[in-house]
């Protein structure tokens, strides 16, 4: 099925006509490019609005910072940077804290490639893990119709209830695409089972409950480290698959979080010495990858200089360690742990391996434990627990 039943009741969109004719040319670009090759999905980006879900968002400007682009500024000039920007290749930052992005509407070529991964049948009955814009949503809901089998959430109830508007004014209703406001992490069982979850939010783990929601035979599909892992669920419950070939950097998961203890992470000195596995170690996108995954609960942020070479690595820990790296070697230390040992053991697993691309990486879910192997779900693997290390033990 494609589409609505009936076809979406909208309020009057004074930029409908000059939407459609930018949306038909981002929707061209990404087929020049090699991407929705799926005619089904290509309907569904030529049809949906994306500026319906962006009224606002936060552009990047050069030396740091945002400005904000709507689609009711006076000027009419910005008016139109806000509408040509909404149908441009990137993602666009919708939500701040503190200066960085807790929301964002995803890059629609990576849209695109997820969602052709996800081999939506008819009738399937999708969960969303992160609302975002509700965009993604409604491109689902699109394909499947207007008989509600799409559930989108979000931890936020400011990040649903816009979400839930946009939809609306698409013509994507409640009775069409559930929006939940909850922890994404435990799932939302009131509404499963599921033929297939998508994450669009950055995963450190799988969590258990989302194999645990799936009917036999459903596919998990979510963004981890950089990459994208997908998911068959097996009968019994297990969860297995390979990391796809496609680059995948996506806003982190939030998760309601308990109160940090008084002073815990505060108070320790600041420690400096030098490393052999600097920020150009880093360079390569592979082993970006392998760092993801061994990083798992960590925050990893990247620092560019003005020709967009990587420059410096900052990682983060929930006991409020940090690791502080530049492009010369030097790394600055606070806190309890060596997070940038966890850099250097990484790289001596991805060298001793010899430097292996992320599909021949894959993951096992099972009986509350989760492992990465290499090549073989039976050969060389490690733990993905949290922020656990990997080595060079047996399989387990």
């Amino acid at each position: 099925m494609t589409g609505s039943l009936d076809p979406p009741v909208r309020a009057a969109d004074p930029m409908a006509d000059a939407g459609a004719r930018l949306r038909w040319r981002m929707v061209q670009r990404i087929a020049d490019a090699g991407g929705l090759e799926n005619a089904v999905w290509r309907k569904a980006f030529e049809d949906v609005p994306r500026h319906l879900f962006v009224p606002r968002y936060y552009h990047p400007v050069r030396g740091g910072g945002f400005e904000t682009l709507r689609h009711d500024d006076p000027d009419p000039r910005r008016r139109l940077r806000w509408l040509s920007g909404a149908y441009e290749d990137v993602p666009l930052v919708t939500h701040l804290r503190a200066g960085s992005a807790v929301s964002s509407s995803s890059q629609p070529s990576l849209m695109a490639s997820m969602l052709e991964a996800l081999e939506v049948r008819d009738a399937d009955s999708v969960l969303e893990i992160g609302a975002g814009t509700g965009y993604n949503a409604a491109l689902i809901a699109h394909r499947l119709g207007d008989d509600g089998r799409v559930t989108t959430m979000d931890l936020e109830e400011a990040i649903t209830d816009s979400a839930r508007d946009h939809l609306t004014a698409a013509g994507y209703g409640p009775r069409t695409v559930a929006v939940v406001t909850g922890d994404g992490a435990l799932g939302c069982p009131d509404r499963a089972p599921y033929d297939r979850i998508m994450a669009t939010c950055a995963m450190p783990f799988i969590p258990p409950s989302w194999p645990a929601q799936c009917r036999a035979g459903a596919l998990i599909l979510a963004p981890m480290a950089n990459s994208l892992i997908k998911l068959r669920v097996s009968p019994t419950g297990r969860a297995e698959g390979r990391f796809l070939d496609t680059p995948a950097y996506f806003v982190q998961l939030r998760r309601a979080q308990p109160p940090q203890s008084p002073g815990e992470g505060e108070g320790e000195d600041i420690r400096e010495r030098e490393t052999r596995t600097g920020p150009r170690a880093l360079d390569s996108e592979s082993f970006r990858f392998v760092l993801g995954l061994a990083a798992g609960e960590l925050g990893v942020r990247w620092s560019y200089d003005e020709t967009r070479r990587l420059s410096g690595v900052d990682l983060s820990a929930p006991d409020g360690s940090t690791a502080s790296a530049d492009r010369g070697g030097t790394v600055l230390l606070e806190g309890r742990r060596d997070l940038w040992a966890l850099v250097e053991e990484a790289y001596d697993l991805w060298e001793r391996r010899r430097r292996p691309e992320r599909s021949r990486f894959g993951l096992t879910v099972e009986g509350g434990r989760q492992w990465i192997w290499l090549d073989d779900p039976g050969g060389d693997s490690w733990p993905l627990t949290g922020a656990s290390r990997p080595s060079d033990g047996a399989a387990t």
